[in-house]
């Protein structure tokens, strides 16, 4: 089973459209998806297409990528797994995000630079 990355696809497709493609040039996938917004649902222009046989998978990649569907150049290419730490995002690392915005060490009261924070200096104003 091989996985493939599509990107450039037009945003009108679908994935009926893209699987007849495929179909088209003897490859005949067992899924298509769409990559789409969370928000929106709206797709995001890339997607993958999942096929059982790695030779079909290799032909589709030979004779697809960089050919013209729908008015768009698409890219065809053998999916690359997904990052460690995944999801959203992704992860931070080791030892948490820490820190408080903007600069400063924490310390809690206001003050900044030079003088203390507040309460009794004298003001000139």
């Amino acid at each position: 089973m091989k996985k493939l990355y599509v990107g450039n696809l037009p945003f009108q497709s679908s994935e009926e459209q893209l699987s007849a493609w495929f179909v088209e040039a003897g490859c005949h996938p067992d899924a298509v998806t769409f990559v789409r917004d969370r928000f929106t649902g709206q797709p995001r222009g890339f997607g993958f297409v999942e096929v059982t046989n790695d030779e079909e998978a290799d032909k589709a990649i030979a004779s697809l990528n960089g050919k013209e569907f729908m008015g768009r150049t698409l890219v065809v290419n053998e999916a690359r797994p997904p990052r460690e730490g995944g999801g959203p995002g992704g992860g931070r690392g080791p030892g948490g995000g820490g820190g408080r915005g903007r600069g400063g060490g924490g310390g809690g009261g206001r003050g900044g630079r030079g003088g203390g924070g507040g309460g009794g200096g004298r003001r000139d104003w």
